[in-house]
């Protein structure tokens, strides 16, 4: 007697398990491409690369520094760095568009809402998570190259790498959620550098207020403020507002075109 074998509907596979199988195809794809490791490979090189070059400068002072911490080279080290890790998550959505790759993805998880998930946790977490130990490298490179004179105090060290992670979660969810609007790799890498970089720092040359005002709401300043503090009329407050809210109004606008539009146009 032969049994009857019921098909298994995608309607019927609760929503974890599809979530749980999305993040691992997920996983798998963004450590299978050489970009991941280009990307990692600029921001492990500014951020330990400066923290050393810091350190050896603090080494060969005639008159060094006594007790001052090694994690304050870390800030310093993240602001180009971010960078690399800001292409890492945009470049991880746009490929699938540029290949065509975004076709067969939606066949293999259909549902979008849990497909878009699924990429921001990978890709933020991984990116998070890098510039996190980046930054414990940078100090680490800074503090080993600059003793004795540089101390490494766990408490400053908490706060140093909390607020990196923050910057670095905050700006590659803003640049996922870039990426799913866009879906253009040249179009989505020259926005992140003009919300990041370049508009915050050209504005308020202009002199006019208002364009003063509008460099303050940029996701840029935001980072700036966080990472040294030396962004005129941001508090910590609204620096972590705005760029929260530059990172979820880019996931908002990204989850509609995902859910509205055709996936390969």
């Amino acid at each position: 007697m032969t049994a009857l074998v019921t098909p298994v509907r995608e309607a019927d596979v609760p929503s974890w398990r599809v979530l749980a199988r999305t993040c691992a195809a997920e996983w798998t794809r963004l450590w299978t491409v050489r970009t991941t490791g280009f990307f990692l490979a600029a921001a492990a090189g500014v951020m330990v690369g400066i923290g050393a070059a810091a350190g050896f400068d603090v080494a060969t002072d005639p008159v060094p520094p006594q007790g001052d911490p090694a994690w304050a080279i870390v800030p310093v080290t993240a602001m180009p760095a971010q960078f690399a890790l800001l292409a890492l998550a945009l470049t991880a959505v746009t490929s699938d568009y540029a290949t065509g790759g975004i076709v067969p993805t939606l066949q293999w998880t259909p549902r979008r809402t849990i497909l878009l998930l699924a990429r921001l946790l990978v890709t933020v977490g991984t990116a998070t998570t890098l510039g996190v130990l980046l930054g414990l490298g940078s100090a680490l490179a800074a503090f080993t190259a600059g003793r004795p004179s540089l101390t490494l105090p766990l408490d400053e060290g908490l706060d140093v790498l909390g607020t990196i992670a923050l910057v670095f979660a905050a700006g590659t969810a803003l640049a996922v959620g870039l990426g799913f609007v866009l879906r253009n790799t040249a179009g989505g890498l020259v926005t992140v550098f003009l919300l990041m970089l370049l508009l915050p720092v050209l504005l308020p040359q202009f002199g006019y207020e208002w364009m003063t005002e509008l460099a303050q709401v940029l996701p840029g300043s935001g980072a700036a403020f966080l990472l040294l503090g030396e962004v005129p009329g941001m508090t910590q407050t609204s620096s972590v507002t705005t760029m929260l809210a530059w990172a979820g109004g880019a996931l908002l606008l990204g989850w509609l075109r995902l859910l509205r539009d055709d996936a390969n146009r």
